[in-house]
């Protein structure tokens, strides 16, 4: 934590500590520090104990559903021999086509169990979406920053090449032409070597500049055969863009590169963003078309939601043992991230440690391991600018023939020293250091807080699956027999032309109830 009061615009959040604080135990149930070392077998350990706790979930959650099964496969029974008693009550307790008794107490309860266990799978399904848009936000934002870093980066690389191979060209050039031309005269020739002299001097202080550069030192060899320094030439691209490719069996490259890291993560996040998409879509379909098979009292339809209910059981436990170690490994990262930078071979192998420790403090309080360097080479070039001033003043009139080579000179050396100040500007810590603190609030903010929302929609869709089987065998007795539903056909499929004639009996009822007044009248006009 001491580390982290250097950096500034960023303290570990709330969640980050409470995460970071819980007990880590390993397989033999020993407590361990909570220190974020990732390729460490007793760390994963740990997280492979806080995943294992979904697992006991869902052993609780199939016991709970295994117990209902049974326990209704037991009252169908003893529903089945006191059937004549209960229909009895139910015919007399009921009126019209609703039901009485326990039977419609029975569907009442798994109506309203359905409908809540419903509700809360949609709730938890809005959850999802919320914490899958934070966890996409939290990784675009740190890839982002690791793509603009690694164009830093290759900014800096690039400027490094060019400014060497503008001066070792000007070097095995202009300057060898001048010093055959200058032979006849001392001073000019000794002003001449000075420049060859204080170019080599510029070349092997710049060579050490590169961000890539070996732990045994980096320097450019001067007696180096090729004559060329060991110095990767990358062109620097848009940070829109990936800039580097993935080692071959995705294997994390040694020293660093955030290029590399940036385009894995944006892969990656592509598939886990689209996981979770289908995973949300799977869990709302199968609870609108429960609801549906419940209204329309189809059993098919509920024997293949049943399947895909059990199917996001198992899915949404099993999402839940990954978000919950990747939250606890995150937060261990988050609560110090300067320790594990500095002491992981995969960032210092190729930096040294003040280097990296200037770039991700970015005190005001510490020098820039470049500063001497970079005073030595504003020196050498602010020399040479010196000595070819004099040349021209002095050498030209003597000598015109060394003019072309001496403008190519000076040329080479205005280009040099505008690299030389944008260089001065990007070895600044200001700009890498904002890349670094950028994506660390993009992964422990955002990032975070996405996992959380994504862990507490498994945990209320794998309660909400849970319920669902558990009551849709109740559902399922609720449902007429074929034989009722016969039974039922064969009494509304009566002639319909029937309905609109007197039963016999309504006419007797009416004939000796009643007498038309005018019925004796009737029948002596039909005589007639």
């Amino acid at each position: 934590m001491a580390a982290m009061a250097t950096v500034p615009s960023y303290t570990p959040s709330l969640w980050v500590r409470m995460c970071h604080a819980l007990p880590r135990l390993d397989l033999t149930m020993t407590m361990r520090d909570n220190l974020f070392i990732p390729d460490s077998w007793e760390y994963q350990q740990t997280l492979l104990v806080l995943s294992s706790l979904s697992a006991i979930a869902l052993v609780l959650s199939l016991l709970v559903i295994i117990s209902f099964l049974i326990h209704y496969c037991c009252c169908r029974r003893g529903d089945r021999s006191e059937g004549s008693e209960e229909e009895e009550e139910d015919e007399e307790g009921s009126t019209g086509h609703g039901y009485g008794g326990k039977k419609g107490r029975g569907i009442c309860c798994v109506t309203w169990v359905s409908v809540a266990a419903v509700t809360l799978c949609c709730v938890a399904i809005g959850v999802g979406f919320y914490g899958n848009s934070e966890a996409n936000d939290g990784i675009y934002q740190l890839t982002s920053s690791l793509l603009t870093a690694n164009y830093t980066l290759a900014s800096i690389d690039l400027l490094v090449s060019d400014t060497i191979s503008g001066l070792q060209l000007s070097i095995a050039g202009p300057l060898t032409t001048m010093e055959e031309l200058f032979t006849g005269s001392k001073p000019y020739l000794v002003s001449t070597r000075n420049c060859r002299r204080l170019s080599e001097n510029v070349v092997f202080l710049l060579t050490s500049l590169t961000m890539a550069r070996s732990s045994d030192g980096g320097a450019w060899n001067s007696s180096n055969n090729s004559g060329d320094p060991p110095i990767a030439a990358l062109t620097p691209v848009p940070p829109s863009m990936a800039p580097t490719v993935a080692p071959v069996g995705g294997v994390m490259p040694s020293p660093f590169s955030p290029g590399w890291a940036a385009n894995t993560l944006m892969v990656n996040e592509d598939y886990r963003w689209l996981s979770y998409v289908l995973l949300l879509l799977l869990d709302l379909l199968v609870c609108l078309f429960i609801l549906l098979g419940l209204a329309k009292q189809a059993r098919w339809l509920l024997i293949l939601m049943t399947v895909l209910a059990w199917l996001a059981l198992f899915l949404s436990w099993g999402s839940l043992g990954l978000e919950t170690a990747t939250v606890v490994a995150v937060s261990d990262f988050c609560t110090d991230p300067n320790t594990f930078v500095l002491n992981s071979t995969h960032f210092n192998s190729g930096t040294s440690s003040d280097v990296l420790d200037y770039y991700l403090t970015c005190s005001r309080r510490m020098n820039s391991p470049f500063q001497q360097l970079l005073t030595q080479s504003q020196r050498a070039l602010s020399s040479i600018h010196t000595h070819l001033s004099s040349l021209d003043r002095n050498a030209l009139p003597q000598v015109p023939k060394a003019e072309k080579s001496l403008r190519e000179v000076q040329q080479i050396l205005n280009a040099t020293e505008g690299n030389f100040h944008q260089l001065v500007a990007l070895l600044s810590c200001r700009g890498l250091n904002k890349d670094y603190i950028d994506s660390l609030k993009g992964l422990c903010y955002d990032g975070m807080e996405g996992l959380l929302y994504l862990s507490l929609y498994s945990f209320l869709s794998a309660l909400a699956f849970t319920a669902i089987l558990c009551s849709l065998p109740g559902a399922w007795r609720s449902f007429p027999s074929d034989s009722e539903e016969y039974e039922d056909s064969d009494s509304e499929s009566e002639d319909p032309f029937t309905s609109h004639q007197y039963s016999p009996s309504m006419l007797t009822g009416y004939g000796g109830s009643q007498t038309h007044p005018n019925s004796a009248h009737s029948r002596n006009l039909y005589s007639r």
